[in-house]
């Protein structure tokens, strides 16, 4: 019995967990579902806790160049403190909320090549136990859907989109890291800009648009970035007129100066 006990300590015979997410990709600020399958091992076990784990793969620029790694941005415990009797099975449903400011894994089903996923800790008295990396798919807000949609509209292409960590200042940023999802300007801007980095930080009121445009030096000017800061609400989307909006918006951009 004595050694059986150090076999499961050392994670062997232990108990284990399966994450199942209901199908689809989920919006910020609604609501995650699914189940957490967990088998006993060959032992009884008493669980502290079970909980899950919101991860983002986040790039992170320092002197050296990039890197890249996960970063934890939310946690919700769906159980804990019960005895797991050996080879016992059963699932425990949840339903957690997506923090309003994760970042968009796709757009119209296509995905952005941003990482997210869930992952599900098991707490055996004394030791941790994760169960695998379910990949978590985020699809965009009505509002976010409809300021990309009026950039399209104008003629700007996607570039790419990733995670970097770090804060926009004068925000109201709550993660450790922000989405960047990078726009080709049409030609109607292209000599006024390279590109566009748009940033959603979104609330249960609304959406903090964070705009910077990555200007183009003059004969008499120098180049660099412009940034603006935009607040829309979730009531906001229908009978809008985003186009004309975003277009005042990447103006303003246009005719200021770099810094």
């Amino acid at each position: 019995m004595v050694f059986k006990r150090l076999l499961g300590s050392l994670g062997v015979g232990g108990p284990s967990v399966d994450t199942v997410l209901n199908g689809g990709a989920v919006t910020p600020g609604m609501g995650l579902t699914g189940q957490v399958h967990v088998r006993g091992g060959s032992m009884d076990t008493e669980i502290t806790h079970l909980t899950l784990h919101f991860v983002a793969r986040v790039e992170a620029e320092h002197e050296d160049g990039e890197s890249h790694g996960n970063v934890v941005f939310h946690r919700e415990t769906i159980g804990g403190g019960f005895r797991l009797v050996e080879g016992q099975q059963f699932s425990v449903p949840f339903s957690v909320g997506v923090p309003w400011e994760t970042p968009i894994t796709e757009l119209y089903g296509q995905p952005l090549g941003v990482v997210l996923g869930v992952k599900t800790e098991l707490a055996v008295a004394g030791a941790v136990d994760q169960g695998d990396l379910d990949p978590l798919l985020v699809r965009p807000m009505p509002v976010q859907e409809a300021v990309l949609e009026a950039f399209g509209q104008l003629g700007f292409g996607f570039k790419t989109a990733d995670l970097e960590l770090g804060r926009i200042g004068g925000t109201g940023q709550t993660l450790p890291f922000y989405q960047e999802i990078e726009l080709t300007p049409p030609a109607q801007y292209a000599h006024a800009m390279r590109e566009i980095e748009l940033t959603f930080l979104g609330s249960p009121a609304g959406v903090e648009v964070v705009i910077e445009a990555d200007k183009r030096g003059g004969l008499f000017t120098g180049g660099g970035d412009a940034l603006s800061r935009h607040t829309v609400s979730h009531n906001q989307v229908q009978g809008y007129d985003w186009n004309a909006e975003v277009d005042s918006w990447v103006k303003q951009l246009a005719a200021r100066r770099g810094h």
